[in-house]
Protein backbone atom coordinates (compact mmCIF):
# COMPACT_ATOMS: atom_id res chain seq x y z
CA UNK A 1 0.00 0.00 0.00
CA UNK A 2 1.35 3.14 -1.17
CA UNK A 3 0.47 6.79 0.26
CA UNK A 4 0.60 10.22 -2.31
CA UNK A 5 2.18 12.74 -0.74
CA UNK A 6 1.20 16.19 -2.01
CA UNK A 7 3.98 18.63 -2.65
CA UNK A 8 4.01 22.27 -2.09
CA UNK A 9 5.33 24.48 -4.79
CA UNK A 10 8.48 26.29 -4.25
CA UNK A 11 7.89 30.04 -3.89
CA UNK A 12 10.07 30.29 -7.16
CA UNK A 13 7.99 28.34 -9.03
CA UNK A 14 5.25 29.92 -7.38
CA UNK A 15 6.35 33.13 -8.32
CA UNK A 16 7.33 32.01 -11.82
CA UNK A 17 3.55 30.69 -12.14
CA UNK A 18 2.43 33.75 -11.40
CA UNK A 19 4.06 35.88 -13.39
CA UNK A 20 3.49 33.73 -15.89
CA UNK A 21 -0.43 33.84 -15.62
CA UNK A 22 0.17 37.53 -16.05
CA UNK A 23 2.20 37.28 -19.11
CA UNK A 24 -0.78 35.21 -20.53
CA UNK A 25 -2.91 37.47 -19.76
CA UNK A 26 -0.84 40.49 -21.68
CA UNK A 27 0.00 38.28 -24.59
CA UNK A 28 -4.19 37.71 -25.56
CA UNK A 29 -4.85 41.21 -24.70
CA UNK A 30 -1.86 42.55 -27.36
CA UNK A 31 -2.71 39.77 -29.87
CA UNK A 32 -6.52 40.95 -29.57
CA UNK A 33 -5.24 44.71 -29.74
CA UNK A 34 -3.57 44.29 -32.97
CA UNK A 35 -5.68 42.63 -34.82
CA UNK A 36 -7.49 45.46 -34.67
CA UNK A 37 -6.46 48.30 -37.18
CA UNK A 38 -7.90 51.14 -35.00
CA UNK A 39 -4.90 50.84 -32.77
CA UNK A 40 -2.80 51.66 -36.03
CA UNK A 41 -4.64 54.46 -37.41
CA UNK A 42 -4.48 56.23 -34.22
CA UNK A 43 -1.29 55.68 -33.79
CA UNK A 44 -0.72 57.06 -37.30
CA UNK A 45 -2.56 60.27 -36.61
CA UNK A 46 -0.99 60.67 -33.24
CA UNK A 47 2.76 60.69 -35.47
CA UNK A 48 1.38 62.85 -38.19
CA UNK A 49 0.01 65.32 -35.19
CA UNK A 50 3.04 65.73 -33.56
CA UNK A 51 4.85 66.11 -36.54
CA UNK A 52 2.89 69.31 -37.38
CA UNK A 53 3.24 70.48 -33.70
CA UNK A 54 6.95 70.10 -34.21
CA UNK A 55 7.05 71.92 -37.85
CA UNK A 56 4.53 74.67 -36.73
CA UNK A 57 6.78 75.63 -33.44
CA UNK A 58 10.08 75.85 -35.47
CA UNK A 59 8.03 78.10 -37.78
CA UNK A 60 7.32 79.95 -35.16
CA UNK A 61 10.31 80.29 -33.76
CA UNK A 62 12.16 81.01 -36.88
CA UNK A 63 9.24 83.92 -37.84
CA UNK A 64 9.87 85.01 -33.60
CA UNK A 65 13.64 85.14 -34.35
CA UNK A 66 13.40 87.43 -37.63
CA UNK A 67 11.23 89.78 -36.17
CA UNK A 68 13.90 90.53 -33.36
CA UNK A 69 16.51 90.64 -35.77
CA UNK A 70 14.61 93.22 -38.11
CA UNK A 71 13.34 95.39 -35.03
CA UNK A 72 16.10 94.95 -32.45
CA UNK A 73 20.19 96.31 -31.90
CA UNK A 74 22.28 93.30 -33.11
CA UNK A 75 23.58 92.68 -29.41
CA UNK A 76 20.48 91.84 -28.13
CA UNK A 77 18.99 89.63 -30.28
CA UNK A 78 21.78 87.11 -29.81
CA UNK A 79 19.59 85.76 -27.35
CA UNK A 80 17.59 84.40 -30.20
CA UNK A 81 20.60 82.70 -31.55
CA UNK A 82 20.52 79.55 -29.45
CA UNK A 83 18.71 77.57 -32.07
CA UNK A 84 14.70 76.51 -31.48
CA UNK A 85 15.95 72.79 -29.83
CA UNK A 86 14.65 73.84 -26.76
CA UNK A 87 11.34 75.48 -27.58
CA UNK A 88 10.93 72.53 -29.92
CA UNK A 89 11.31 69.60 -27.00
CA UNK A 90 9.09 71.71 -24.13
CA UNK A 91 6.02 72.63 -26.58
CA UNK A 92 6.16 68.87 -27.77
CA UNK A 93 6.53 67.80 -24.45
CA UNK A 94 3.45 69.38 -23.32
CA UNK A 95 1.61 68.15 -26.55
CA UNK A 96 2.61 64.35 -25.83
CA UNK A 97 1.71 64.58 -22.19
CA UNK A 98 -1.81 66.25 -23.16
CA UNK A 99 -2.64 63.69 -25.65
CA UNK A 100 -1.51 61.00 -23.50
CA UNK A 101 -3.61 61.75 -20.98
CA UNK A 102 -6.49 61.45 -23.65
CA UNK A 103 -5.42 58.46 -25.15
CA UNK A 104 -4.72 55.98 -22.15
CA UNK A 105 -8.10 56.33 -20.39
CA UNK A 106 -9.88 55.06 -23.95
CA UNK A 107 -7.01 51.79 -24.40
CA UNK A 108 -7.59 50.97 -20.40
CA UNK A 109 -11.04 51.95 -19.09
CA UNK A 110 -13.29 49.37 -20.29
CA UNK A 111 -10.56 46.27 -20.18
CA UNK A 112 -12.42 44.32 -17.43
CA UNK A 113 -15.95 45.60 -17.73
CA UNK A 114 -15.95 45.57 -21.39
CA UNK A 115 -15.14 41.53 -21.51
CA UNK A 116 -17.93 41.40 -19.02
CA UNK A 117 -20.44 43.03 -21.43
CA UNK A 118 -18.68 40.55 -24.08
CA UNK A 119 -19.09 37.35 -21.91
CA UNK A 120 -15.68 36.85 -22.01
CA UNK A 121 -14.20 37.65 -18.59
CA UNK A 122 -16.14 34.84 -16.81
CA UNK A 123 -13.80 32.65 -19.12
CA UNK A 124 -10.50 33.71 -17.71
CA UNK A 125 -12.08 33.40 -14.18
CA UNK A 126 -13.12 29.87 -14.26
CA UNK A 127 -9.54 29.39 -15.23
CA UNK A 128 -6.78 28.83 -12.79
CA UNK A 129 -5.81 32.55 -13.11
CA UNK A 130 -6.26 34.33 -10.22
CA UNK A 131 -7.73 37.60 -10.08
CA UNK A 132 -4.49 39.67 -9.05
CA UNK A 133 -3.44 38.21 -12.53
CA UNK A 134 -5.96 39.28 -14.33
CA UNK A 135 -5.90 42.70 -13.35
CA UNK A 136 -1.83 43.04 -13.64
CA UNK A 137 -1.89 41.96 -17.02
CA UNK A 138 -5.06 43.77 -18.05
CA UNK A 139 -3.11 46.96 -16.86
CA UNK A 140 0.45 45.65 -18.35
CA UNK A 141 -1.65 45.10 -22.11
CA UNK A 142 -3.25 48.76 -21.75
CA UNK A 143 0.11 50.23 -20.11
CA UNK A 144 1.76 48.57 -23.18
CA UNK A 145 -0.33 50.37 -26.08
CA UNK A 146 -0.21 53.42 -24.71
CA UNK A 147 3.71 53.51 -24.43
CA UNK A 148 3.78 53.11 -28.31
CA UNK A 149 2.37 56.39 -28.88
CA UNK A 150 5.18 57.47 -26.19
CA UNK A 151 7.53 55.76 -29.06
CA UNK A 152 5.46 57.14 -31.88
CA UNK A 153 6.35 60.94 -30.56
CA UNK A 154 10.44 60.10 -29.31
CA UNK A 155 11.63 61.14 -32.51
CA UNK A 156 10.67 64.94 -32.38
CA UNK A 157 11.92 65.00 -28.71
CA UNK A 158 15.28 64.23 -30.02
CA UNK A 159 14.88 66.95 -33.03
CA UNK A 160 14.55 69.39 -30.08
CA UNK A 161 18.20 67.64 -28.40
CA UNK A 162 19.41 68.17 -31.78
CA UNK A 163 18.55 71.61 -32.40
CA UNK A 164 20.49 72.95 -29.61
CA UNK A 165 19.90 74.16 -25.77
CA UNK A 166 18.64 70.58 -24.75
CA UNK A 167 20.52 67.22 -23.73
CA UNK A 168 19.98 63.74 -24.33
CA UNK A 169 19.34 63.36 -20.63
CA UNK A 170 16.09 66.19 -20.75
CA UNK A 171 15.01 63.04 -23.22
CA UNK A 172 15.55 60.36 -21.21
CA UNK A 173 13.83 61.90 -18.05
CA UNK A 174 11.03 63.06 -20.15
CA UNK A 175 10.14 59.86 -21.41
CA UNK A 176 10.75 58.17 -18.17
CA UNK A 177 8.42 60.76 -16.58
CA UNK A 178 5.43 60.47 -19.28
CA UNK A 179 6.08 56.37 -19.28
CA UNK A 180 4.99 56.81 -15.16
CA UNK A 181 2.05 59.16 -16.19
CA UNK A 182 0.59 56.62 -18.36
CA UNK A 183 1.31 53.79 -16.18
CA UNK A 184 -0.92 56.19 -13.42
CA UNK A 185 -3.46 56.54 -16.19
CA UNK A 186 -4.03 53.07 -17.44
CA UNK A 187 -3.76 51.82 -13.52
CA UNK A 188 -6.62 54.23 -12.76
CA UNK A 189 -8.82 53.01 -16.10
CA UNK A 190 -8.24 49.31 -15.20
CA UNK A 191 -9.35 50.04 -11.50
CA UNK A 192 -12.33 51.87 -12.36
CA UNK A 193 -13.27 49.32 -15.62
CA UNK A 194 -13.33 46.46 -12.40
CA UNK A 195 -15.50 48.47 -10.77
CA UNK A 196 -17.99 49.63 -12.67
CA UNK A 197 -20.62 47.80 -14.53
CA UNK A 198 -20.71 49.35 -17.97
CA UNK A 199 -17.62 50.48 -20.20
CA UNK A 200 -19.18 53.50 -20.92
CA UNK A 201 -19.53 54.57 -17.20
CA UNK A 202 -16.07 53.68 -16.61
CA UNK A 203 -14.62 55.76 -19.71
CA UNK A 204 -16.54 58.45 -18.53
CA UNK A 205 -15.15 58.13 -14.97
CA UNK A 206 -11.99 57.69 -15.70
CA UNK A 207 -11.91 60.76 -17.66
CA UNK A 208 -13.43 62.92 -15.16
CA UNK A 209 -10.70 61.47 -12.67
CA UNK A 210 -7.72 62.75 -15.07
CA UNK A 211 -9.58 65.98 -15.82
CA UNK A 212 -9.42 66.23 -11.78
CA UNK A 213 -5.83 65.81 -11.76
CA UNK A 214 -5.11 68.83 -14.46
CA UNK A 215 -7.55 71.12 -14.00
CA UNK A 216 -9.02 69.88 -10.29
CA UNK A 217 -5.64 70.78 -9.05
CA UNK A 218 -5.83 73.98 -10.39
CA UNK A 219 -8.87 74.80 -8.60
CA UNK A 220 -8.07 73.89 -5.31
CA UNK A 221 -4.85 76.10 -6.20
CA UNK A 222 -6.97 79.03 -6.73
CA UNK A 223 -9.85 78.34 -4.21
CA UNK A 224 -6.85 77.98 -1.27
CA UNK A 225 -5.04 81.16 -2.70
CA UNK A 226 -7.87 82.94 -2.22
CA UNK A 227 -8.67 82.01 2.11
CA UNK A 228 -4.42 82.37 2.23
CA UNK A 229 -4.06 85.59 3.18
CA UNK A 230 -1.16 87.20 4.82
CA UNK A 231 1.27 90.09 5.43
CA UNK A 232 5.22 90.56 5.01
CA UNK A 233 7.80 92.71 5.55
CA UNK A 234 8.86 95.05 2.52
CA UNK A 235 9.94 98.50 0.86
CA UNK A 236 9.71 99.56 -2.49
CA UNK A 237 11.24 98.48 -5.37
CA UNK A 238 13.14 100.87 -7.70
CA UNK A 239 13.16 99.91 -11.39
CA UNK A 240 16.68 100.65 -13.49
CA UNK A 241 16.45 101.85 -16.73
CA UNK A 242 16.77 98.99 -19.16
CA UNK A 243 19.44 98.20 -21.52
CA UNK A 244 19.40 95.75 -24.31
CA UNK A 245 21.50 92.57 -22.96
CA UNK A 246 21.73 89.29 -24.01
CA UNK A 247 21.94 87.86 -20.26
CA UNK A 248 19.51 90.36 -19.18
CA UNK A 249 15.81 89.30 -19.75
CA UNK A 250 14.27 91.98 -17.13
CA UNK A 251 15.08 95.07 -15.88
CA UNK A 252 16.93 94.70 -12.21
CA UNK A 253 15.97 96.73 -9.57
CA UNK A 254 16.91 97.82 -6.19
CA UNK A 255 15.01 98.13 -2.81
CA UNK A 256 14.53 101.16 -0.94
CA UNK A 257 12.51 102.92 1.57
CA UNK A 258 11.27 102.33 4.66
CA UNK A 259 10.00 98.85 5.76
CA UNK A 260 6.27 98.52 5.90
CA UNK A 261 3.58 95.52 6.20
CA UNK A 262 2.41 94.95 3.15
CA UNK A 263 -0.46 92.24 2.35
CA UNK A 264 0.37 89.27 0.74
CA UNK A 265 -0.98 85.61 -0.49
CA UNK A 266 0.69 83.00 1.19
CA UNK A 267 0.75 80.52 -1.36
CA UNK A 268 3.30 77.93 0.13
CA UNK A 269 0.07 76.91 1.95
CA UNK A 270 -1.85 75.20 -0.40
CA UNK A 271 0.81 74.70 -3.08
CA UNK A 272 0.59 71.38 -2.37
CA UNK A 273 -2.55 70.89 -4.12
CA UNK A 274 -0.42 71.62 -7.67
CA UNK A 275 1.62 68.39 -6.49
CA UNK A 276 -1.00 66.09 -8.01
CA UNK A 277 -1.08 68.01 -11.76
CA UNK A 278 0.55 66.08 -14.31
CA UNK A 279 2.00 68.93 -15.74
CA UNK A 280 3.73 69.83 -12.65
CA UNK A 281 4.65 66.04 -11.97
CA UNK A 282 6.40 65.86 -15.40
CA UNK A 283 8.01 69.25 -16.03
CA UNK A 284 9.19 69.93 -12.06
CA UNK A 285 11.39 66.79 -12.65
CA UNK A 286 12.90 67.46 -15.78
CA UNK A 287 16.81 68.91 -14.86
CA UNK A 288 16.84 72.01 -16.10
CA UNK A 289 19.94 74.28 -16.99
CA UNK A 290 20.65 76.55 -13.64
CA UNK A 291 19.44 80.19 -14.73
CA UNK A 292 20.51 81.64 -11.26
CA UNK A 293 23.10 83.67 -12.52
CA UNK A 294 22.62 87.07 -10.91
CA UNK A 295 19.96 88.41 -13.63
CA UNK A 296 16.06 88.96 -12.84
CA UNK A 297 13.68 87.13 -14.77
CA UNK A 298 13.96 84.15 -17.22
CA UNK A 299 13.38 83.00 -20.43
CA UNK A 300 12.09 79.37 -20.19
CA UNK A 301 9.66 76.89 -22.15
CA UNK A 302 6.36 76.10 -21.51
CA UNK A 303 7.43 73.26 -18.82
CA UNK A 304 10.16 74.77 -17.30
CA UNK A 305 7.13 77.67 -16.63
CA UNK A 306 5.23 75.25 -15.01
CA UNK A 307 7.92 74.25 -13.01
CA UNK A 308 8.69 77.63 -12.16
CA UNK A 309 5.20 78.57 -11.34
CA UNK A 310 5.20 75.60 -9.02
CA UNK A 311 8.26 76.51 -7.07
CA UNK A 312 7.34 80.07 -6.22
CA UNK A 313 4.47 78.81 -5.49
CA UNK A 314 5.29 76.68 -2.83
CA UNK A 315 8.48 79.23 -1.71
CA UNK A 316 5.87 81.64 -0.71
CA UNK A 317 6.01 85.50 -1.03
CA UNK A 318 9.09 85.82 0.76
CA UNK A 319 11.09 84.22 -2.23
CA UNK A 320 8.87 85.85 -5.10
CA UNK A 321 8.04 89.04 -4.20
CA UNK A 322 10.16 92.05 -5.24
CA UNK A 323 11.96 93.26 -2.05
CA UNK A 324 10.07 90.68 0.34
CA UNK A 325 12.19 91.51 3.65
CA UNK A 326 14.12 94.16 1.91
CA UNK A 327 16.02 92.20 -0.36
CA UNK A 328 16.11 91.46 -4.25
CA UNK A 329 14.87 88.40 -5.19
CA UNK A 330 15.87 86.23 -8.03
CA UNK A 331 13.01 85.86 -11.01
CA UNK A 332 14.38 81.96 -11.44
CA UNK A 333 14.29 79.85 -8.50
CA UNK A 334 16.26 76.77 -8.05
CA UNK A 335 15.44 73.61 -7.83
CA UNK A 336 15.88 72.90 -3.55
CA UNK A 337 11.95 71.32 -2.62
CA UNK A 338 10.57 69.59 -5.70
CA UNK A 339 7.02 69.28 -5.76
CA UNK A 340 7.43 66.13 -8.15
CA UNK A 341 8.03 63.45 -5.67
CA UNK A 342 5.16 64.16 -3.52
CA UNK A 343 2.71 64.54 -6.66
CA UNK A 344 3.58 60.84 -7.86
CA UNK A 345 3.47 59.39 -4.72
CA UNK A 346 0.12 60.79 -4.60
CA UNK A 347 -1.02 59.69 -7.69
CA UNK A 348 0.24 56.20 -7.18
CA UNK A 349 -1.16 56.02 -4.05
CA UNK A 350 -4.51 56.40 -5.83
CA UNK A 351 -4.02 54.27 -8.65
CA UNK A 352 -2.84 51.44 -6.25
CA UNK A 353 -6.14 52.51 -4.72
CA UNK A 354 -8.32 51.91 -7.46
CA UNK A 355 -6.50 48.98 -8.70
CA UNK A 356 -7.01 46.92 -5.12
CA UNK A 357 -11.01 48.00 -5.29
CA UNK A 358 -10.83 46.32 -8.50
CA UNK A 359 -8.83 43.52 -7.81
CA UNK A 360 -11.45 43.47 -4.52
CA UNK A 361 -14.20 43.46 -7.51
CA UNK A 362 -12.89 40.48 -9.19
CA UNK A 363 -12.98 38.21 -6.30
CA UNK A 364 -15.06 34.65 -6.82
CA UNK A 365 -17.31 33.84 -5.90
CA UNK A 366 -19.22 36.82 -6.01
CA UNK A 367 -21.16 37.64 -2.69
CA UNK A 368 -23.31 40.70 -5.02
CA UNK A 369 -23.45 41.37 -8.06
CA UNK A 370 -24.98 44.41 -9.99
CA UNK A 371 -28.49 44.75 -11.49
CA UNK A 372 -27.87 43.64 -15.46
CA UNK A 373 -24.71 42.63 -14.95
CA UNK A 374 -23.66 39.66 -17.15
CA UNK A 375 -22.30 36.74 -15.69
CA UNK A 376 -21.26 34.37 -19.19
Amino acid sequence: MSSATELSPSPTHAAGGYFAGIRDVVVLELKQRLRSRGWYIMLAIWFVLTGIVTALTWAGWESSRQARLSYMPSDASLAMNDGPGSVIFEVVLAFVLLFALLVAPALSANAINGDRAGGTLAILQVTLLTPGQILWGKFCAAWIAALGFLVASTPFLIIGVSLGGMTPGHVLVALLMLAVELAVVCGLGVGISALAGRPLFSIVVTYLTVAGLVFGTLIAFGLGVSLSQGTMMANQAQYRDYVANPSQTMPEYECEGPMREVPVIRTERVAWMLAMNPFVVVADAIPYPDRTGGTYGFSGGTMESISQGARHALAGPEASQPCANGKTQPGYLAQTTPLWPLGLGLQVALAGLMLWLGWRSLRTPAKKLARGTRIA
